[in-house]
């Protein structure tokens, strides 16, 4: 089917294939669709159909809240075009830049599962073909037998890289959670779309660094930091990260944190925010390379960073109330102007 999408004025055309979101079609032929979460969460990606006919398999989407029915706007990650169709979209749209990352389907097995927390697991998975991306990308992840498919972030960074890992948090009640946390998951053959996601560091990023993390928000930021360290940017700028959990159980990678900042001790500082008990003298003595505090992240973080936001760039990763309250605060408090703020949010 053929897809025409006028944007301010401006007129793209693309293929869809039979049962492909609109979506994926768009951004598999280097159009730069709007979109955030990919995963009919958050309302981004909304349009307005002009002419044709598309089929919605999930009309609860929460994004669908951000959507006048009455204008006939729909979800594009979420719906499928019957026939050709015309679409109005709100925001801007460009074809993207040579040398930019473009999403593409990649089948994969999870090959590896490990146990971070009492409610956190890393699964590793072997893609074909091998995905080369930015660090602090993301894509979305489907398993057969459960509908939907979910954001996650890599937490590695090689390019290309035949396998990609990521951070998966226990919701009870959550089926792909539940599935990666029973027996079906070693072995499984799972579906991906990808690269996504413009909260990414290159190299040529001539700013410090800022990465405030909430949970499994931190798998993002991790490739963020191992890419900087690999490029050496802690050679010429600072870093600080922040990373909030609700207590010592809940923290995971110290030994990796610890490790980064032990490689440029002058420069890349890490603080650890637990927000449901004071810090205990044994989680200071067991990581004495990460510093330690109390409170809310993004609050932890306006206290730490005081006079400090000068020349900054800002990674923000997380649940969706900690990622909104963090860039409330680094445009309020801290004034860090909006094009310096990088983040994604699922939920």
């Amino acid at each position: 089917m053929k897809i025409v999408v006028t944007a301010r004025g401006r007129v793209h055309a693309f293929e869809s294939d039979p049962g492909e979101k609109i979506l994926d079609a768009g951004l598999r032929q280097g159009l730069a669709l709007p979109y955030e979460c990919g995963s009919g969460t958050c309302g981004t990606c909304r349009a307005r159909l002009v002419r044709g006919d598309v089929e919605d398999p999930w009309p609860e989407a929460p994004g669908r809240q951000a959507l006048k029915a009455d204008r006939g706007e729909f979800l594009m990650c979420q719906c499928l075009a019957r026939e050709d169709c015309e679409l109005e979209v709100p925001a801007a749209v460009e074809p993207m830049p040579p040398g930019a990352g473009v999403p593409g389907y990649l089948t994969g097995v999870v090959r590896a599962r490990a146990a971070l927390t009492h409610d956190v697991v890393e699964l590793g998975v072997d893609v074909d073909p091998a995905l080369r991306f930015d660090a602090g990308q993301f894509v979305l992840l489907g398993v057969d037998g459960i509908a939907g498919r979910r954001a996650y972030s890599m937490v590695n960074h090689d390019r290309p890289a035949p396998r990609l890992r990521f951070v998966l948090k226990h919701k009870p009640g959550g089926r792909v959670s539940e599935w990666a946390f029973g027996p079906a998951a070693v072995g499984a053959a799972v579906r991906l779309f990808g690269p996504l996601g413009r909260a990414t560091f290159t190299p040529d990023l001539a700013r410090h660094l800022l990465c405030v993390a909430g949970g499994s928000g931190i798998a993002g930021l991790m490739a963020v930091l191992a890419r900087a360290a690999a490029e050496r940017h802690f050679e010429r700028h600072r870093g600080d990260v922040f990373f909030g959990v609700r207590t010592a159980r809940d923290l995971f990678f110290a030994e990796e944190l610890a490790a980064l900042a032990a490689g440029a001790p002058a420069a890349l500082a890490v603080t650890v925010a637990l927000s449901d008990e004071e810090v205990p003298a044994a989680l200071r003595d067991r990581h004495p390379g990460l510093g330690f505090d109390t409170g809310l992240v993004h609050e932890v973080t306006a206290r730490r960073m005081q006079g400090k936001f000068q020349g900054v760039r800002a990674f923000v990763a997380g649940p969706p109330p900690m990622v909104d309250a963090t860039i409330r605060m680094l445009l309020r408090e801290a004034r860090l102007p909006p094009g310096e703020i990088r983040y994604d949010k699922f939920s």
